[in-house]
């Protein structure tokens, strides 16, 4: 039979990398659909559209993935004119499709959980927390970033883990940046190349960045304990 999964979790921490990984394990197609694509102004198109994309999930054995479920499913779906009205019929009608199914795998995705209604939690088969790291994963993380064998001096992952408490993406972003930055500058990654794509990186964010380039060179723990 069809199921459908809702993933939640803050932006970074592999929702979109769990749903490939799970087309991979069953050998199926995932569709990414850009709900921008799928929603119209028009009415009845969106139901059109809705309906071909679980018509062709059926018939190919494939993964749809929706993104940014919460523009969909989210609070304050009070009617106040007609086009609030339809609005409602078109997540209706998404719901009556997710439950009546019977072969299509369907993977919804939140960064914002609180947003979505709980009448709609309701509707879905499973759903699934993407939290944040804890701090030996995200060394784990920080380890995984750096090649056993590339250049680099006086990086500590245990202090990497304790100062900045990011996603996997984030660690990502910054370790990639961090490299670029030592390819221009002798080739050897250190704890400048990493504070500086760190604060770049929470900028983005819009997070403030409370630490300096000796707090990230703090020594690793000693053998036999954990940071």
């Amino acid at each position: 039979l069809g199921l459908s999964a809702l993933f939640a979790g803050e932006s970074g921490t592999g929702k979109t990398m769990a749903a490939e990984v799970i087309a991979r394990e069953l050998s199926l197609d995932l569709y990414r659909i850009d709900l921008s694509a799928v929603l119209s102004k028009y009415i009845g198109e969106t139901e059109k559209a809705l309906r071909r994309l679980f018509d062709a999930a059926e018939d190919g054995g494939a993964i749809l993935f929706f993104d940014e479920a919460d523009a969909l499913f989210g609070k304050g779906s009070e009617v106040k004119d007609s086009h609030d009205r339809y609005a409602n019929i078109e997540v209706s009608y998404l719901l009556q499709l997710l439950e009546d199914t019977e072969s299509a795998v369907v993977l919804l995705a939140t960064n914002r959980r609180e947003a979505i209604d709980e009448a709609f939690m309701r509707r879905f088969r499973f759903l699934v927390d993407f939290p944040l790291p804890d701090a030996a994963l995200r060394r784990e993380l920080w380890a995984r970033s750096f090649p056993a064998r590339g250049p680099r001096a006086g990086v500590r992952f245990d202090a990497l883990s304790e100062r900045l408490p990011l996603s996997g993406a984030s660690i990502k972003n910054i370790a990639l940046a961090a490299a670029y930055l030592a390819a221009s500058d002798g080739g050897v990654v250190g704890p400048g190349q990493i504070a500086l794509g760190a604060r770049r990186e929470l900028e983005k964010l819009g997070r403030p960045a409370p630490f300096s380039e000796a707090d990230l060179s703090l020594k690793d723990a000693p053998e036999g304990k954990k940071a």
